[in-house]
């Protein structure tokens, strides 16, 4: 599997996180442009990238129960979604931050139909994809770890979110999906279940 090298992510911006807050809405209609890697960089940073070591653990941008780590993430490109991506599927590796390729064809089609046929799916040219692996919660958490990936899943969707704001990109938070037809457009292995998506473009001009 190919890999690819992302740009280090900014630690400072020009919009407060209180602006970002204000701001803050569902977009479900994007530009005609691809998305750019620092964008990407800056997006899968915010979902799980390592910011810290506590005790000899890295950890990450959003919050998790024992530190378990439970989601997976994946960039699915559309044709023409990233000008410095090929269309496909891509997992993040939060260790190195960067992308291993997990599928070399481009799956938007299968992808979107997946996803209920959304048209905010469809126009997307890219998809942050939040899979997990309950078990890796469950074993230290058996009573509570399936609500406490639920709840993971929400602080990385808002961390995104608010990075999109802040960027000058639009993103809906997607929840209604068919999850085996998505499972299966994204090769996922079977410990990983698809949970939440973000498709995520460049916000259109008001001038046109």
């Amino acid at each position: 599997m190919a890999s690819v090298e992302l740009p280090e992510p900014a630690v400072d911006g020009s919009t407060s996180v209180e602006r970002a807050i204000a701001t803050r809405r569902s977009r479900r209609s994007f530009a005609r442009t691809p998305i750019e890697i620092e964008d990407v960089s800056q997006l899968l940073w915010a979902a799980q990238g390592r910011t810290h070591e506590r005790d000899g653990v890295e950890m990450r941008a959003a919050p998790s129960a024992g530190a378990t780590y439970p989601l997976t993430v994946f960039l699915e490109v559309a044709p023409g979604g990233s000008g410095q991506l090929a269309p496909g599927l891509y997992r993040y590796e939060p260790e190195r931050h960067g992308l291993e390729t997990t599928l070399e064809t481009a799956i938007h089609d299968e992808f979107a139909a997946a996803s209920s046929g959304q048209a905010v799916v469809d126009a997307a040219p890219v998809t942050v994809v939040l899979t997990a692996d309950y078990d890796r919660t469950r074993r230290q958490y058996p009573a509570h770890g399936e609500r406490y990936v639920h709840m993971e899943a929400g602080h990385v969707a808002e961390n995104v979110h608010l990075v999109c704001e802040a960027r000058g990109l639009n993103t809906c938070p997607v929840g209604a999906f068919s999850e085996r037809a998505l499972a299966d457009a994204l090769s996922l292995p079977g410990r990983l279940a698809p949970l939440y998506l973000l498709p995520v473009g460049r916000r259109p001009s008001l001038t046109g």
